[in-house]
This record gives structure tokens, C-alpha cells and sequence, in this order.
């Protein structure tokens, strides 16, 4: 990759519903500090709000900006299409409600050319917007919250098993067939999987960041992260060897509280223990992670990570065998090169 000519880039969006963020995420790609030329790739998604409005706004405004249609709203079935509809050795995944740092691209392209990696990613930097969101800010970037993910917490550069969004090389991407449809949640581990099997190299970076804006309610943060465990649980079936203590950690807590309730109700108080401890923990590790932030979002740390914990342990113990033996049936082996 020359310095004197940056590889042209196509930035890809997968949207369903984000009319609150859109605009504010695109104008993050345009505004990039990159002398390559930039095209962005919207998929849209059946949204019920304003979101194709937006979107057809954002065409009109810049030649830049193109959309392509997503019907069936699944997030590896819009990535693939817009893939499909760039053009640009250079492939960026953005979300909608995802905001680039103003050298991502450039310092992505740069760490792509010095690992010789297919994919390089960095952090998901959760910023929130009124006091809820900022309670769940909190509590996605401490280890409390999430354990030790590099993408989360941060860490130093290194291979990864996967990374948050990526900067792909186009080359990677069609060499593999794209994502994998079939994977609701979790496709980009497992398209990063068929990568490292065929020999490539994931590279994580903290020197790249996406500020990443949280889900409004307990609610819509109780469906995110139960659909993560639920999906979890489908790629630990799908490759045996993924899985590890950090993953165990929250499934083991759901079923230790309800055994702690039942026995505190039906045997005996000392039962109770067991979830008064949780509750204990999380609000002892929710000071620190409340670090600078108002007393109003402070108090909100716990229900943030108790909402994330236990949905994403729920999740996690409820994801069907069928639904993991249909993705398996799914399977795409990896491609090497030649």
C-alpha cells in the first residue's frame, strides 16, 4: 500500500431502525482524515422510524453515500449485500450508532500494510448520551461489566481471535464467500474463524476506536445481551474449543442465584447469601466503574450490570441444540489462498 496514493476505501453499514444516530455515525466517515477516496455503502433494513428518510437524505447530499436494500433485516444478510454492492480493495464495517475516531480509516489502512493482517479492529468505546446510557458505559468497559475483551477494556496490540467491526482486505472477504447468513449474532467471530484457519491474521489495536452509543432502556439491553449469550452458546457448539472460564462466568451466576433464591425461600435463609453476594459485588464494583460520572448515572451502574450478567447468562443456558445444528449444517470451511 503506497503512502503517497491511499488504497481507496468502501465503508459498509448495516441499519435497521437507527434514525437516532445515523446521521451523526455517517457524517463520522465522510469527515475521516483520509487522503484515499471513500465511498459509503448503506444497507437498509425494514426500519418502523426514520431511518430510509435519513438515509435517502444523506444520498442526496453526498455522491458519496449509496444505499442498497436488506429485506430481511439480518445483519449478515446486509453486510454481504453491501459488500456486494462496494468497490474498493478496502472494506470498513461501521454500525449505525457507531461513531469513527477521525483517523480510523487512515490508521486502519497503515496497520493493515505493517501486520499484513486480513482484518484489524480495535475498541468499542460505549459513550452515553443521558444518565442510563452512561450507566451502561460504564459498566461495558470495566471488567465487572465484560471480564478481560480486549475490544471492551483495552490491551496491547496483538492477534486476536476476532475484533469489534474490522478493516478488512476485499481479497479476504471474497476469498471466504462473505459472512455467514446463517449467524443472527456472532458472524463476524465466525467469519474471522474461517480467516485464521485459512492463515490469516486478525490483528487488534487499541490505537483504533469507535465510540459506540448504548441501548436506550433496560429492555433493548436485556434483549442485546441475551441474543449474545443465546449466540455464545451457538459458537461454543460450532467450535468446541472456544470456549473459556470468562464465558462460564454469568451462566454459572444465573444458575446460582435462582438456586440461591429457591433455597433461601424454601429451606433456608442462609440461601439467600449467594445473590445478597452478587448484589454486594456488583455495587462494589460499579464505584470505580462510576468513576467522573453524575450521581444519577452512578446509581444506575448496577442495574446495568446485573440487566447485562443475567441476560446474557439466561441467554446463554436457553440457546437451543436446534438452533446450533442448523448453523452447523451451515458450515463453511475455510478457503486458503491458490
Amino acid at each position: 500500500m503506497s503512502e503517497q496514493q491511499p488504497p481507496a476505501v468502501s465503508v459498509i453499514m448495516p441499519v435497521l431502525n437507527e434514525e437516532r444516530h445515523l446521521r451523526t455515525s455517517v457524517r463520522h466517515i465522510l469527515e475521516q482524515e483520509y487522503a484515499g477516496e471513500l465511498e459509503v455503502v448503506i444497507a437498509l433494513g425494514p426500519s418502523t422510524d426514520r431511518t430510509d428518510e435519513i438515509a435517502a437524505e444523506l444520498v442526496r447530499e453526498d455522491p458519496r453515500v449509496h444505499t442498497v436494500p436488506n429485506p430481511t433485516g439480518r445483519t449478515p444478510a446486509a453486510l454481504n449485500a453491501a459488500i456486494k454492492a462496494s468497490r474498493h480493495p478496502i472494506v470498513v464495517r461501521v454500525d449505525g450508532h457507531g461513531m469513527l475516531s477521525p483517523n480510523y480509516i487512515a490508521t486502519a489502512v497503515r496497520l493493515l500494510d505493517e501486520t499484513g493482517a486480513q482484518n484489524v479492529g480495535g475498541i468499542m468505546h460505549a459513550e452515553g448520551e443521558n444518565a442510563w446510557e452512561q450507566a451502561v458505559a460504564a459498566a461495558m468497559t470495566s471488567k465487572v461489566g465484560v471480564g478481560n475483551a480486549a475490544f471492551h477494556t483495552g490491551g496491547a496490540a496483538a492477534p486476536a481471535e476476532t475484533v469489534y467491526l474490522g478493516v478488512f482486505r476485499r481479497e479476504a472477504l471474497e476469498q471466504q464467500g462473505g459472512y455467514n447468513e446463517e449467524f443472527i449474532r456472532a458472524q463476524d467471530w465466525e467469519l474471522n474463524f474461517r480467516i485464521r484457519e485459512a492463515g490469516g491474521l486478525i490483528w487488534f489495536s487499541p490505537e483504533l476506536k469507535v465510540s459506540y452509543r448504548p441501548r436506550p432502556s433496560v429492555k433493548a439491553l436485556a434483549k442485546q445481551y441475551k441474543d449474545y449469550g443465546r449466540w455464545r452458546h451457538v459458537v461454543a457448539r460450532y467450535h468446541q474449543g472456544s470456549i473459556n472460564l470468562r464465558y462460564l462466568a454469568a451462566p454459572t451466576a444465573v444458575v446460582a442465584i435462582a438456586a440461591g433464591l429457591v433455597a433461601g425461600a424454601a429451606v433456608t435463609p442462609w440461601g439467600l447469601v449467594v445473590p445478597a453476594g452478587y448484589l454486594a459485588a456488583i455495587t462494589a464494583g460499579s464505584v470505580p466503574a462510576g468513576k467522573g460520572l453524575p450521581l444519577k448515572a452512578r446509581v444506575q451502574i448496577p442495574v446495568a450490570l446485573a440487566t447485562m450478567h443475567m441476560s446474557w447468562g439466561f441467554g446463554f443456558l436457553t440457546s437451543p441444540r436446534s438452533l446450533a445444528k442448523k448453523v452447523i449444517a451451515s458450515r463453511r470451511e475455510p478457503v486458503r489462498a491458490g
